[in-house]
């Protein structure tokens, strides 16, 4: 099949799995986008928001209508890292055997992962950035696609360890999650609160998502719009001539080439999926503000102020 062919196909099946989607989750349609994207870009995703707003439904729809293996991990103080990795055992035959953990899943479900230490959150680095984990001197592959979705709690702030910032950047997307409208929660609250279960089909394999990752990463890129992504993110540094002005009023540190590397890739995937052949400026512009969120960090005088991530990112447009 060409490429043009398979980038159409991707968009009408695009259109089938959001309906899916639609069918458990009722609105969130930002979110459940930047997800997909994610997805498709073969990067992480970092979900900002309050209890109660279905993140774990979510995630479990998005497995089901991709047809991925799912585990949820529950982030506690007390969480070992072989809690998540695995550990060996010794069997029957005094053998040692390794025992896999819940990591070992196309799509892991990183449950409040700023409520465990930062020697557990760092279980996770290895297998997010080389799709592989070492234990007890052994490497093991992990299978392909590989997904982490985790979620923070923005308001309870007593006994979380704040993620590293080496960490954040592992993560393409930070996700806001939202209070849904009015009449979203009318809808919430009669669909969960009856009998009616909404089953939903499963659109893709993981052969198709892989061969998808590999197609928008054939895209082409003009050089241009590399440029402006490359500029947007040095325009964050507060300490390089090139940064602008509100930035050296309100940030303490910008982004690094991870952000510029992101930008690209999720424009690919934006314009892949709306029907385009190549992202251009404004593909960048619908995906710079989740992907920068999280890589930029506001000094006293921004917090003082009330300044937004998002407004600083919007200016930089």
């Amino acid at each position: 099949m060409s490429d043009v062919a398979a980038i159409n196909q991707l968009v009408v099946k695009y259109k089938s799995l959001r309906q899916e989607i639609a069918k458990v989750i009722v609105g969130q349609d930002d979110v459940v986008n930047q997800i997909l994207i994610s997805i498709f870009s073969g990067g992480h995703a970092l979900l900002i928001g309050v209890p109660g707003l279905a993140k774990t439904l979510m995630v479990n729809t998005i497995a089901q209508t991709l047809g991925l293996d799912f585990k949820r991990i529950q982030f506690t103080p007390d969480l070992m890292p072989s809690d998540i990795l695995g550990s060996e055992i010794l069997d029957e035959s005094r053998n040692f055997k390794f025992i896999k953990g819940p990591i070992f899943s196309n799509i892991i479900l990183a449950d409040e992962i700023n409520r465990t230490p930062p020697k557990t959150q760092a279980a996770l680095l290895e297998a997010m950035q080389e799709r592989a984990v070492t234990v007890a001197g052994h490497h093991y592959k992990l299978d392909l696609p590989y997904f982490v979705l985790a979620t923070q709690n923005p308001i309870e702030q007593e006994g979380t360890y704040p993620l590293p910032e080496a960490q954040l950047d592992r993560f393409m997307f930070a996700i806001n999650l939202d209070y849904p409208t009015f009449s979203e929660e009318v809808q919430v609250v009669k669909a969960t609160t009856s009998d009616v279960k909404s089953k939903v089909n499963t659109l893709f394999s993981a052969k198709e998502i892989i061969d998808f990752q590999q197609l928008i990463r054939k895209i082409p890129v003009a050089d241009n719009v590399i440029e402006y992504a490359v500029k947007m993110v040095a325009k964050t540094r507060p300490n390089k001539d090139t940064a602008a002005d509100l930035v050296k009023q309100y940030i303490d540190w910008g982004a690094g080439p991870r952000a510029s590397q992101n930008l690209i890739l999720a424009a690919k995937t934006h314009a892949a999926i709306n029907g385009k052949f190549s992202p251009d400026i404004e593909n960048v512009q619908a995906v710079a503000i989740s992907i920068l969120r999280h890589r930029i960090i506001k000094n006293y005088k921004a917090e003082a102020e009330g300044v937004t991530e998002e407004q600083i990112i919007r200016n930089l447009f």
